[in-house]
This record gives structure tokens, sequence and C-alpha cells, in this order.
């Protein structure tokens, strides 16, 4: 976890995974929720690297485990990660290291320092990325939403 980013005068935030259709949306609407619980109203999306399950709603599975904690998906649905994005979003917070590296080549050089790790938020896990539950059971789910949870808690206890 890095401790040394600074996210003050921080607008807007991206989630990004491969597929927009689990970890990003579920981080999207973890992080909508606990930004509302603070009364905080910043610009926030999710999108994924590749465009192969554009225009899909977020897997059913995501959105059983999230419903179940009380999170929203309603209105979500994938898109691929655009040039534009990198103007629109302050910070764009990456699932995995191969996510990280797909933006990187997608972003402008000047526009490279928006990306993060999502989990350089999270205190108290241990894990540096968010792990893909697309091929896993239901627990990989809910491992998803722990880790984004406190990444989320993080990120906002820094705003």
């Amino acid at each position: 976890m890095s401790n040394n980013i600074n996210v003050v005068g921080i607008h807007s935030v991206l989630f990004v995974c491969m597929g927009n259709i689990c970890r990003s949306p579920s981080a999207e609407a973890v992080f909508r929720y606990k930004m509302q619980a603070k009364g905080l109203a910043l610009k926030i999306d999710s999108a994924g690297t590749v465009g192969a399950h554009a225009k899909q709603k977020p897997d059913h599975r995501a959105q059983k485990a999230g419903v179940a904690r009380g999170y929203s998906f309603d209105g979500m649905k994938a898109r691929k990660v655009t040039v534009q994005d990198f103007t629109d979003f302050d910070l764009i917070l990456a699932m995995d290291y191969d996510n990280i590296e797909a933006l990187k080549k997608v972003a402008p050089p000047a526009m490279q320092d928006k990306i993060k790790l999502m989990l350089d938020f999270a205190t108290e896990h241990e894990e540096d990325q968010v792990p893909d539950p697309y091929y896993g059971g239901a627990r990989g789910f809910d491992y998803v939403l722990d880790l984004v949870e406190a990444a989320s808690d993080g990120l906002l206890a820094k705003m």
C-alpha cells in the first residue's frame, strides 16, 4: 500500500478493471454509497480496459453480492476506457497491475500519474491487487467487496 498519494482536490474518480462487469462496477457501487453517506458529491464512474462486455449490466453475481450489502448497481452498463477519461477524471483506480499496464497504453503521457491501484488505499489488507472473481464462486465476489470497501474507506479518509 502506498501512503503517499495526494488526493486533495480530487473531484472525480474512475474505477477500472478488465471487462467492467465485476470489480470496477462493484467499486463504483461501494464508493458511491460510502461517498454519499459522508455527504460528498464527486463524479464517479467505472470502465474496462477491454470492450467485450460493452453495454452489458454488471455480472449478476457481483450484483447479488453487492445488493446483499446495500449497494445499488442501477443504471450501470459496461464501457471501455477512452482517452477522454484521462481528461474527465482526476483519479483513475485500477484493480490490478494488468489494468495499470493497459491504462498506460491509452493515457496521454502527461496524465499517467492519475493512474493508481485501488488497493493503494486499503490499509487493513495485505493484497495490492483486487482479484478477478469472474471464473470463481460466490465467495470471490464477496471478497472483492471486502477489498473495495476497505479501499473506499481509505480513500475517503484521505479526502
